[in-house]
């Protein structure tokens, strides 16, 4: 696999964690709803649970959010460290 097309599976990648992050965080406002639906609700059962699966996910949440910054860090250094390599040819 040659810088260019090494260049471009890190783009796709980026978009698939930026994806996976708006996934979680729609899971995430998902069970904000649920918790504020079960204040009128009152059911234990939920009250108990929800607050740990809230907590895990929006842990994941941050952990894909840091991974993403990072991964485009290291892309992006990539990039300078292979300018050479990806320029386009001169014909």
């Amino acid at each position: 696999m040659d810088q260019r097309q090494q260049l471009a599976l890190m783009d796709k990648i980026i978009r698939e964690l930026d994806d996976l992050k708006s996934s979680q965080t729609a899971v995430l406002k998902k069970i904000a709803q649920i918790e504020a639906d079960n204040i009128n609700l009152g059911v234990d059962l939920l009250n108990e649970a929800l607050p740990g699966i809230h907590e895990e996910v929006d842990a994941a949440v941050e952990k894909v959010s840091a991974l993403v910054d990072q991964f485009k860090e290291h892309r992006d250094t990539y990039e300078k460290e292979n300018q050479k390599f990806l320029a386009e040819p001169t014909i």
